[in-house]
């Protein structure tokens, strides 16, 4: 009965970890590149920039430093106390973001400008 009872154990765990590594393997195989980065500003869009072209900006009056290189998106300046924003590091993939809560600041990766807003 013991060893039943153990067996049972070491099976349940070995079907989880099956399940988890094709959970995580599925997540990874469908995440999409993005084409753009929007810029909100106070919850209001403010502008996009592509992921195709390398670049540094200012954002909302110098608070923050928006760099765009190799297709990656980080902010390298960030004028708040915690620097979390700077510390979430590079974005690519769809659906990925950067908030300076402070500075009341988002960077959002889209796949592409479809000029439809489907929040509001």
């Amino acid at each position: 009965m013991f060893i039943k009872k153990h067996l049972a154990d070491l099976i349940l765990i070995i079907s989880l970890l099956i399940i988890a590594i094709t959970l995580v393997f599925v997540v990874n195989c469908t995440k999409k590149t993005g084409a753009q980065v929007d810029v909100e500003i106070n919850g209001k869009y403010v502008t996009s920039y592509s992921l195709a072209n390398d670049g540094e900006w200012s954002l909302n009056g110098g608070t923050n430093i928006l760099v765009i290189k190799d297709g990656y998106a980080y902010l390298t300046y960030a004028d708040c106390p915690d620097h979390t924003c700077v510390k979430t590091g590079k974005i690519k993939y769809a659906g990925q973001s950067i908030i300076c809560l402070p500075n009341k600041v988002a960077i959002i990766v889209r796949e592409k400008d479809s000029g439809v807003d489907l929040v509001s």
